[in-house]
């Protein structure tokens, strides 16, 4: 008998998340310079991190012998500052994704299940796996989260609601009124986890006031990162803000430093330096024009985003993806999802973008 068998059931059924392909495996792969490879896969911010952001990690690694502090008490307090809240309302993680996964651990078991949406971010189903709770994924509603039909799937034994908004890979968004009156639907004993991971990227008259929601629903948990907006996905730090009795019980299944102090460092400036907020909304904003006129002119349907990427059909998405891969273009395939026919490509730098399309249009011609 091999050892792994006696791995759970559960834990063994689990399929590894694929992330997107790197650079450097590319360039091995097809015998390509590493520098004239262009990724838009894994919806990272073109402009890197920030200058204040990049001042304050340096600063730090002269004391890197020590232990990171274990309790974030500086970011949390920055964050606390910034959205009006209690530190001890706050959970600090090694990127959004390990927010996900302590929700999981400190809320589903066997026995418990979690609620999600068809098409929605991978990690929801894996992080459920994973602590062997039942997993309900709902059907989508024009590529989005359909609450109705997720209200009507809670069972007695859910604990658990994702929801990802604007919704990872499809780029949904909904509306600040159909959450809050999901909220207000659901029962108090079920844990509803906002996955907030590209709200910088809204509009401003797409925004809506999750966090101000906490004071009347303790049941909410709204997850952030640090990876997108910010550019600093290299380092992992996200957050989030939730009742301090749920911060509490995740705060007791975190591993005791799970986030480095060059992270701690470069989050806390990032989180002040608004100006280059700004500005990385500003270029995804010009981006996601100059990539969806492009799909217009090339006759390609795709799905209208509030992130920083967009989804778009081409038929034969495993076909296109390894031409643009020949090409040195890096996207990402997302049959994973449940849909085989489309790809999701990152909003990147005007000559990213240019290069992606022309790749793109020469591939298609063909």
């Amino acid at each position: 008998m091999s050892v792994a068998s006696l791995a759970p059931e559960y834990i063994r059924s689990i399929m590894p998340y694929q992330p997107g392909k790197p650079i450097s495996e590319l360039a091995r792969e097809m015998g390509i310079a590493e520098a004239s490879i262009v990724k838009l896969a894994s919806n990272e911010n073109p402009l890197g991190m920030s200058a204040r952001a990049r001042e304050a990690a340096v600063a730090t690694l002269s004391d890197t012998a020590r232990y990171p502090d274990g309790g974030a008490f500086a970011l949390k307090a920055a964050i606390a500052r910034k959205f009006d809240v209690r530190s001890e309302q706050i959970v600090i993680g090694n990127g959004s994704n390990d927010i996900l996964e302590l929700a999981a651990g400190a809320f589903l078991a066997p026995g418990r299940s979690a609620v999600f949406s068809q098409h929605a971010f991978a990690v929801y189903p894996l992080a459920s796996n994973a602590v062997g709770a039942t997993c309900i994924e709902v059907p989508a509603k024009d590529f989005g989260h359909d609450l109705e039909a997720m209200a009507a799937a809670i069972r007695p034994d859910t604990r658990v609601v994702f929801i990802a908004n604007p919704n990872n890979p499809t780029g949904t968004l909904l509306a600040g009124a159909e959450i809050e009156f999901f909220l207000e639907r659901v029962s108090s004993d079920v844990l509803v986890v906002l996955d907030e991971a590209y709200t910088e990227y809204l509009a401003p008259g797409q925004r809506y006031d999750a966090i101000g929601w906490l004071k009347r629903f303790p049941n909410l948990l709204v997850s952030r990162t640090f990876s997108k907006a910010y550019g600093l996905a290299g380092l992992r730090v996200g957050y989030c803000i939730a009742h301090p009795e749920v911060a509490d019980l995740m705060n007791r299944v975190r591993q005791p430093f799970n986030v480095s102090s060059i992270a701690l460092a470069a989050a806390e400036a990032a989180l002040a330096d608004d100006e280059f907020l700004a500005q990385s909304a500003e270029i995804n904003r010009r981006g996601m024009v100059q990539i969806t006129a492009a799909f217009a002119d090339l006759g390609l349907t795709w799905i209208p985003s509030a992130g920083n990427f967009v989804t778009f059909r081409v038929g034969d998405a495993a076909g296109v993806n390894q031409a643009l891969l020949r090409q040195g273009v890096i996207v990402r395939p997302i049959a994973g999802y449940g849909m085989p026919e489309w790809l999701r490509v990152s909003i990147g730098l005007p000559e990213e973008n240019a290069r992606f399309i022309e790749a793109l249009r020469q591939i298609l011609a063909n």
